[in-house]
């Protein structure tokens, strides 16, 4: 209920209205009513694949949820349980408590969309540049036992979260396949040189949905500076992943924000600069999903979930690269 007693901020507000309803056209309105709504909001709830949460399970079976379907994906992401709700609503979290291993993961359902685009095998070196506070990274472990699964965070206090998060969904047995570090994403690159089989760029950007609820007007204009500077960066973590990467290898860049700056604009200016990349088709995901997220048209190098009414997941901007 907290959530439900935030207050959106109008200057925010005004500003999406502005750069939205010229960026998405007609599609903002109802965009905008579930935005600005968090009585409309959807959650999803991952299952554990270390824990055999049966009593969950059936509990959220006789609350109407359903299992959110992956057809058409290869076998090795068949151990990812997520269930979904057409209601609005919030499945209770459980506390993280030391030594032991949590049930469940909350998340907004479009978040599993990069993981499940990433592809991860069984053996593969992995790399999540930005992976706080840590949800993906236990999406991924859902999908496949990696080789290894490094997780980065630079901020100390979103790091901190991050190894709580892992510590709560991740039993001691396998914490050999793990690896945390709090490096700039942008050394990442230049340290790890050819490293990695797949690496998973969700990288910082406006946050449309928490920045709408920051009450803080002055903060809030702030942060329109900050997000100018928002696209370079994002840039420059991308580079560094594809250096990261091995060749051959596979990066997905991912966001919870609308903004064509820091989605389609930044995979263009990757792919305008760097001769060593070539976009993949994730067209596979939107045929095979669009009954469960609605998706915006015509959207370049990429996918963007659009949050709507009984679908209002996202956003969530989606685009993966093949190194060469």
């Amino acid at each position: 209920m907290g959530r439900l007693r935030k207050q959106i901020c109008r200057f925010v507000l005004d500003y999406f209205d502005q750069t939205y309803s010229k960026e998405l056209g007609d599609h903002w309105h109802s965009v905008r009513k579930v935005l600005t709504d968090p009585g409309l909001w959807q959650y999803a709830v991952l299952l554990n694949k270390y824990q055999n949460p049966v009593e969950t399970e059936k509990h959220l079976l006789t609350l109407g949820y359903r299992i959110l379907s992956n057809d058409n994906f290869s076998n090795n992401r068949a151990s990812i349980k997520c269930y979904v709700s057409r209601e609005p609503g919030k499945f209770p979290s459980q506390r993280h408590q030391t030594g032991k291993i949590k049930d469940y993961y909350i998340l907004n359902a479009s978040s599993l969309l990069p993981v499940l685009a990433l592809d991860v095998r069984d053996g593969e070196m992995v790399l999540d540049m930005c992976a706080a506070p840590g949800g993906k990274s236990i999406a991924l472990l859902q999908c496949a036992l990696p080789g290894l699964l490094h997780c980065n965070e630079p901020d100390v206090h979103r790091s901190l979260w991050l190894r709580k998060t892992l510590e709560s969904f991740v039993p001691t047995s396998h914490t050999n396949v793990l690896s945390t570090s709090q490096l700039d994403g942008r050394l990442i690159g230049r340290l790890y040189s050819s490293s990695f089989d797949k690496v998973l760029v969700d990288a910082p950007c406006s946050n449309d949905r928490s920045w709408l609820f920051s009450s803080d007007t002055e903060r809030a204009k702030s942060r329109i500076s900050e997000r100018q500077s928002l696209p370079a960066i994002q840039t420059e973590l991308l580079r560094s992943a594809i250096n990261a990467l091995r060749p051959g290898g596979t990066l997905v860049y991912s966001t919870c924000t609308l903004s064509r700056a820091e989605n389609s604009d930044v995979i263009s200016n990757i792919l305008n600069s760097c001769s060593n990349v070539t976009p993949v088709d994730l067209s596979h995901i939107n045929n095979t999903l669009s009954h469960e997220f609605r998706f915006a048209e015509q959207v370049t190098h990429g996918l963007l979930v659009i949050p709507d009414k009984g679908k209002s997941w996202g956003p969530m901007f989606v685009s993966k690269l093949l190194k060469t």
